[in-house]
């Protein structure tokens, strides 16, 4: 059997050097529940199929090194890559070193990525609604020690304003920190509140100074051959997010953009 794998290109002025994608669910060997290409190994699917399916997301994406898997909490958390070790808990993973990897995995929550405008530092973020709150953008610029104004930030795919329905306390808790949470949550017809995740986290990234914000515009909830969903179906694969710089004496090609 040929495994494949198919990802999503960011569209967003990234210097060159600096190489990123986001997973769809297609291609893969996982079955079930998980059907495609699940690159999560806490989500009860079997390990052997999660492993070829990262072998094979290594292989064709010709990724420079094996991607710094992290244990994702809903925290803000943002290590360097230096200080990865498997099994370690954080929401964000930055780098100023080329080859190394950073990603994060999701089915529903954001997937963001910061560059640093000369390519000289990456970070990939793991944002849910609690980690949005809780400050993991902002954790992740200061960690990364490059003023705000020369990062650019992408975000990955993620539920969208019309599916991700929370309760009164989720949009209190914004409302305690943002003036503007209106733009980011209208009423649903259940009595509940609609949340704009994306727009919460361009939001916080421009409060903190980021000012260039690409991507958001897919929602994973609503296109389930493209996306693996949580609110969706509950028992679900993940989608990786990558990014990396190019060691300069190895050439790197992620392959077309599949938009």
């Amino acid at each position: 059997m040929t495994l494949t794998a198919s990802w999503l290109t960011p569209r967003w002025p990234a210097p060159a050097g600096v190489h990123a994608l986001s997973t769809l669910r297609s291609g893969g060997c996982s079955t079930g529940a998980y059907q495609g290409l699940n690159l999560g190994d806490h989500v009860a699917d079997d390990p052997a199929a999660v492993a070829a399916n990262r072998r094979t997301l290594l292989r064709l994406a010709r990724l420079p090194a094996e991607p710094l898997w992290l244990r994702q909490v809903h925290g803000v958390r943002a290590i360097d890559a230096g200080e990865w070790r498997p099994g370690i808990e954080a929401d964000a993973c930055h780098t100023h070193v080329a080859g190394r990897v950073c990603a994060v995995l999701t089915a529903d929550c954001l997937p963001i990525l910061l560059c640093s405008r000369d390519g000289g530092s990456v970070a990939a973020i793991h944002a849910g609604w609690r980690g949005l709150l809780h400050g993991v953008i902002e954790e992740t610029v200061a960690r990364m020690g490059v003023p705000p104004d020369r990062l650019i930030a992408w975000i990955g795919p993620g539920i969208g304003p019309e599916a991700f329905e929370v309760g009164e306390d989720v949009r209190d808790a914004f409302a305690g920190c943002a003036d503007d949470v209106d733009d980011f949550f209208a009423p649903s017809a259940r009595g509940r509140w609609l949340a704009d995740l994306a727009g919460l986290a361009r939001g916080r990234l421009r409060a903190c100074g980021v000012r260039r914000v690409d991507g958001g515009s897919w929602c994973t909830a609503s296109e389930a051959e493209r996306f693996y969903s949580y609110r969706r179906e509950g028992v679900t694969g993940r989608m990786a997010t990558l990014i990396w710089r190019e060691d300069p004496r190895r050439r790197t090609d992620v392959g077309p953009d599949l938009g």
